[in-house]
């Protein structure tokens, strides 16, 4: 293989690798949501979650697309946020 060739196939390998690590965290924050619920804890506010939601399917981002980084940026930052909603701390659940 010539050199463009190698990299246009590295470069797509990256971008796959990428995508799976933000649909990896894309189902741990809607595991996390669905857990919080079940056990009647608050999630936080809705649109932490919607809002995580919409910016990795839209396609409208702060980097192209090929580049998930920011993407898996807002996810954690909305898994983060959602864990940390008041109620969810161990010292306020009860026994």
């Amino acid at each position: 293989m010539d050199a463009p060739t190698t990299l246009v196939v590295v470069a797509a390998v990256a971008a796959a690798a990428l995508f799976a690590v933000a649909a990896t965290v894309l189902v741990r924050l809607v595991r996390a949501r669905r857990g919080l619920r079940r056990a009647g804890l608050p999630t936080g506010p809705r649109w932490v979650f919607w809002g995580a939601v919409l910016y990795f399917v839209l396609p409208t981002d702060i980097l192209p697309d090929p580049v998930y980084l920011d993407d898996i940026g807002v996810l954690l930052l909305a898994l983060r946020t959602m864990r940390r909603a008041p109620g969810n701390s161990p010292e306020q659940l009860p026994d």
